[in-house]
């Protein structure tokens, strides 16, 4: 225990002289920092925090150092997660090369897969985007159709990816592709790597409602990939995309108002709440209560979870709530402060609208993707039904 204060004391401390000050708020739209080849930062202090962590190898902290990582154990990794939210440090970059493919690539990846790819994606300077949807296979991942034939060295892919994050702006994609067109649905699936500056690789952005257009459509035409660039053997695409996508989601339920833009959600509610009609003041400070013990009762559950696993229990159960019950969450608490801010909360952009408000409405807005994103919640209790509650399918 002795070693885990020293550790806590000493991280702590670096984050208080590191972390400046500005980078202890949420960040505003479009002062997100996205890994890759194209790195651009909005100001000097962003500059500085993405450095001093990349320097510090805490853009993956539980990684191998021989891998650009932090060589931190478990308890030491989520101390550092603690600390990180106590001080309210913004996520120093968005990063799906750490939080997906390179859990995977670290279990099932060649060594010379690791060597290749995990360096730069530990330092923030390779981005990564998912090809696994398609205009035919969304809730269905397994009817996908994009194909990738076997010719000589190289597989040959055809076909699309859609709801592609960031894929216009990154330099690689891990992708789901079908070998095997005579195999079973879900065992003809393999896993490729593919070089975005590829021959043949082309995307297209896709507006969304909240006015953002990070997705994209990717179109790959006759797109000649090295064989050395399948993760596993061939037909191991849809056990490699389960793995992917816990780690997707536990990476979704760690995400906070500090990690993506928003707003300091008790700081604008009590203000609101202030403002409000005094005969309807005490229901509206009700509902930010039950948000806020909501959100409190959440980060107790996941520092039961950390303890326990650390003791060796089996919390598979529980972890596999996160991505859920936080992302719901989220969605409530965007829908209370839009009820609170009233027809202010509505404003789009134009004269008579604050700052904070016309981010609110974007953010209650965006809040519902994360309610799709990474799986949607019907079907996150679908698969809590049957893989934790061990219900059976509605069929039978």
């Amino acid at each position: 225990m002795k070693e885990i204060k020293d550790f806590k004391a000493s991280v702590r401390a670096w984050l208080e002289a590191n972390c400046p000050p500005s980078m202890r708020t949420p960040p505003p739209e479009g002062e997100m920092v996205l890994a890759g080849s194209r790195l651009t930062f909005s100001n000097p202090d962003q500059r500085l925090w993405f450095e001093r962590m990349r320097e510090q190898g805490w853009f993956a902290p539980d990684w191998p150092r021989e891998y650009g990582g932090g060589g931190l154990d478990a308890r030491q990794t989520r101390v550092l997660e603690t600390e990180l939210s106590r001080l309210k440090c913004r996520a120093p970059m968005f990063n799906l090369g750490i939080w997906m493919i390179g859990p995977v690539l670290l279990e099932f990846g060649s060594d010379e897969q690791k060597a290749r790819h995990l360096p730069g994606m530990a330092r923030g300077e390779v981005a990564w985007c998912q090809g696994f949807s398609e205009p035919g296979a969304g809730s269905d991942l397994a009817g996908l159709s994009c194909r990738a034939e076997r010719d000589g060295d190289h597989y040959v892919v055809n076909g699309s990816k859609i709801w592609t994050s960031y894929a216009d702006r990154s330099d690689w994609m891990y992708a789901l592709v079908r070998t095997d067109m005579s195999a079973g649905k879900h065992a003809g699936i393999s896993m490729l790597l593919i070089d975005m500056a590829s021959a043949g690789v082309s995307t297209r952005p896709i507006e969304l409602i909240s006015g953002k257009s990070h997705f994209c459509q990717v179109f790959f035409d006759n797109v000649r990939v090295p064989v050395a660039n399948l993760v596993g053997a061939e037909g191991d695409g849809w056990m490699l995309a389960k793995a992917l996508l816990a780690h997707e989601r536990r990476a979704m339920s760690k995400f906070g108002d500090n990690n993506v833009p928003g707003v300091d959600f008790l700081d604008l509610a009590r203000r609101l709440v202030a403002e409000a009609d005094p005969d309807s003041r005490a229901a509206l400070a009700d509902r930010v209560a039950a948000c806020a013990m909501d959100e409190h009762a959440y980060k107790l559950t996941l520092e039961r979870t950390h303890e326990a696993g650390g003791a060796g229990q089996d919390v598979s159960a529980l972890v596999a709530t996160f991505k859920y019950v936080h992302s719901e969450q989220n969605k409530t608490r965007y829908r209370t402060l839009t009820a609170l801010a009233g027809t202010d909360a509505l404003g789009w952009e134009g004269e008579g609208y604050s700052e904070e408000l016309l981010k609110l409405a974007r953010q209650w807005l965006n809040a519902y993707t994360y309610t799709v994103a990474g799986g949607t919640s019907e079907i996150q209790l679908n698969i809590l039904a049957r893989r934790v509650l061990g219900l059976p399918d509605s069929g039978g």
